[in-house]
C-alpha cells in the first residue's frame, strides 16, 4: 500500500487537469504516426528543391554521401530520444524533455524556441507553395495569380483539417505521401536505367568528395531533409502504445529517410554525370529534376511530377500544422500560454484552440509578406527567396539547437534518477549527438548569409538567427517570472497530463507494504 509520504509526493506533483486537458488516446497507429512524420520530411520537395540547390551552391559532387553523415548524426541523437519517450508522453515532446533534466525554467525556454522555429518552418512552407500552385495555374490554364492567393487558400484548408481528429489528417498526408514517393522511385529507377555518360559511378560516396571548407555548409543545408522524425514524440498522447510505437517509428523514419535520400542524391548525380552535375544544378536550379525526367519519362510524368510536388508540399504545410497545434496545447496545458489553448475539442479530441492560434500566425505572415511583395505576380523573389527561405532557416536553426540541448537533457534526466551506468551507452550516443550537432549549428550561424543566399555583410545573417536566440530569452524570462508569482504552475512544466503516471506506479511499488 502507499505510505503517507507517497501521497504527499503525489499531491505536489499531481498534473491531471480532466480530459479536455488530454488528447485523445489511441488515434494513431505506427503505421499512421511513421506517415504523419515522413511527410513532414516532404519527400519531392527535398529531391526537387534542396538537392539541387546543394549541388549548386555548395559545388560538392558528394552531396548523397551528406545524407550518410547526417543519418547518422540522427541516428545517435535518437537513441537516447527515443529512450526519453518512454519515461515521458507530452505533446511539448522538446520542450517536456528539457525541463525533465534541466528544469522548468530551461524547458520554458525550450517550448518558446519549439512553437517559433516549427510555426517557422510551416508558414515558410506556404511561400514555395504559393509559388509552385500559380506558376501550375499560368501553365496549364492561363490564369495569372499572385503567389499569395493560393498560399491563403492553402491555409484555409489546412484550417478545416487542423480541427478535426488526427486519424483523418493521418489518412489525408499518407495518401499524399505515398504518391511522391512512388514517383521519386520512378524517377530513381529510370535514373539507374538511363545512367549519363560516366554511368552508374560511385564518386559521390567517396568521403573525399565533401571535405573542405563547404562541408559544414553543406550539412545545414541538408539537415532540413531530416527535419520530421524528431516529431514522433509529439503524438504519445494520442498513440495506444506510447513506449513501443514512438520509438519504432523514430528509428524507421530515420533509417528510411537516411536511405531514400542518399540514394536519390545518388541517383540525381547519375542522371546528370559526376563530372556536370554541379554545373547543371547551377544553371537550372529546381528545374534540374524535371529537365532530367523528361527524356527519359516524358511529358506526362514531368507533368505529374509537378502536380505532386505541390501535394507533397500541402502534406508536409499540414504535418507542421499538426505538430505546433500540440506544442501550443501542451504550453497552454502548463501555463505558459493562456490556459484556453490547453484546452482538447469534446468531439474530435484534437488541440482545436492550438490549431487555431497556428492558422493565425500563418494568416498574419502570409499577409505580411504579401503587403510587401511589390512585384509582379509569379515573381519567385518574395514568396520562395524571402518568406520559404527565411522562415525555413529560422526553424531549421531553432530545431538544430533543441535537439542539441535537449540530448543534454537526456544525459542529466538519467544522472539525476540514477541511471547513468545503466543507460551508459544510450547516455554516450547522446553526447555524441551533442558534439555533431553543435557542430553544425556553428557551421549554420557563422555561414547564415550562405543559407541565404545574401551578401556576407546582410543585416539579415544576424538578424533572423537572432529570432530564435529571442525566442530563447523569452522563454526563460517568461519562466523566471512563472517560478517566482506561480511557483506550482513552473514546478508541473513538462509534465504534462498526468505525464508523471508511470513514474509514481514505479515508485508505489519499490515502497514497504
Amino acid at each position: 500500500m502507499r505510505t503517507g509520504s507517497s501521497e504527499s509526493a503525489e499531491d505536489r506533483i499531481s498534473t491531471f487537469k480532466g480530459e479536455e486537458r488530454a488528447l485523445r488516446a489511441g488515434r494513431i497507429g505506427t503505421a499512421g504516426l511513421l506517415l504523419s512524420v515522413l511527410a513532414a520530411t516532404a519527400p519531392l520537395m527535398v529531391v526537387a528543391g534542396v538537392m539541387p540547390t546543394t549541388y549548386a551552391v555548395m559545388g560538392i559532387v558528394g552531396a548523397p554521401f551528406l545524407y550518410v553523415i547526417l543519418g547518422t548524426v540522427m541516428t545517435l541523437f535518437g537513441i537516447g530520444y527515443a529512450e526519453m519517450s518512454r519515461h515521458v508522453h507530452n505533446a511539448g515532446a522538446f520542450y517536456a524533455y528539457v525541463a525533465r533534466g534541466l528544469g522548468g525554467t530551461a524547458g520554458a525556454g525550450a517550448a518558446w524556441v519549439a512553437l517559433v522555429s516549427y510555426n517557422a518552418l510551416q508558414v515558410g512552407t506556404y511561400g514555395i507553395l504559393g509559388f509552385e500552385v500559380a506558376g501550375l495555374l499560368q501553365r496549364y490554364l492561363g490564369v495569372t495569380v499572385a503567389w499569395w492567393v493560393p498560399a491563403l487558400v492553402a491555409v484555409a484548408v489546412t484550417a478545416v483539417l487542423g480541427v478535426r481528429k488526427i486519424d483523418l489528417n493521418a489518412r489525408v498526408v499518407g495518401a499524399l505521401l505515398a504518391a511522391e514517393v512512388l514517383l521519386v522511385l520512378v524517377l530513381d529507377v529510370a535514373f539507374a536505367a538511363s545512367p549519363g555518360p560516366e554511368g552508374l559511378s560511385l564518386t559521390a560516396f567517396d568521403p573525399a568528395t565533401v571535405s573542405g571548407a563547404g562541408l559544414g555548409t553543406a550539412l545545414c543545408f541538408t539537415v532540413a531533409a531530416f527535419l520530421g522524425f524528431e516529431q514522433a514524440p509529439v503524438y504519445a498522447e494520442e498513440t495506444d502504445r506510447p513506449q513501443t510505437v514512438v520509438r519504432r517509428v523514430m528509428f524507421l523514419a530515420v533509417g528510411i529517410v537516411a536511405v531514400f535520400f542518399a540514394v536519390t542524391s545518388w541517383l540525381i548525380g547519375v542522371a546528370a554525370g559526376p563530372g556536370n552535375v554541379v554545373a547543371a544544378a547551377r544553371e537550372q536550379s529546381a528545374g534540374l529534376i524535371f529537365s532530367l525526367a523528361e527524356p527519359r519519362l516524358g511529358t506526362v510524368v514531368t507533368d505529374l511530377l509537378h502536380v505532386f510536388f505541390v501535394t507533397g508540399i500541402f502534406a508536409c504545410v499540414l504535418a507542421l500544422h499538426n505538430v505546433v497545434a500540440r506544442y501550443s496545447f501542451a504550453m497552454g496545458r502548463e501555463g505558459l500560454l493562456p490556459r484556453a489553448v490547453g484546452r482538447a475539442s469534446a468531439g474530435t479530441g484534437a488541440p482545436a484552440l492550438g490549431s487555431l492560434l497556428q492558422t493565425g500566425t500563418a494568416v498574419l505572415v502570409v499577409a505580411a509578406f504579401a503587403f510587401t511583395d511589390g512585384r509582379p505576380a509569379g515573381d519567385p523573389t518574395a514568396p520562395v527567396l524571402r518568406l520559404f527561405t527565411w522562415m525555413g532557416n529560422i526553424g531549421a536553426l531553432g530545431v538544430i539547437a533543441l535537439m542539441a540541448v535537449t540530448s543534454v537533457a537526456v544525459i542529466a534526466f538519467f544522472v539525476r534518477r540514477g541511471s547513468g551506468r545503466a543507460q551508459a551507452g544510450r547516455l554516450t550516443c547522446a553526447g555524441l549527438a551533442v558534439l555533431g550537432l553543435t557542430v553544425i549549428f556553428c557551421y549554420a550561424v557563422k555561414d547564415f548569409d550562405v543559407l541565404l543566399g545574401a551578401r556576407p555583410d546582410s543585416a539579415l545573417r544576424w538578424i533572423l538567427p537572432g529570432v530564435v536566440v529571442a525566442a530563447a530569452v523569452a522563454g526563460v524570462v517568461a519562466g523566471l517570472v512563472l517560478r517566482r508569482v506561480r511557483p506550482a504552475t513552473h514546478a508541473r512544466i513538462g509534465l504534462g497530463n498526468e505525464a508523471f503516471r508511470l513514474d509514481l506506479e514505479a515508485g508505489d511499488r519499490a515502497q514497504p507494504s
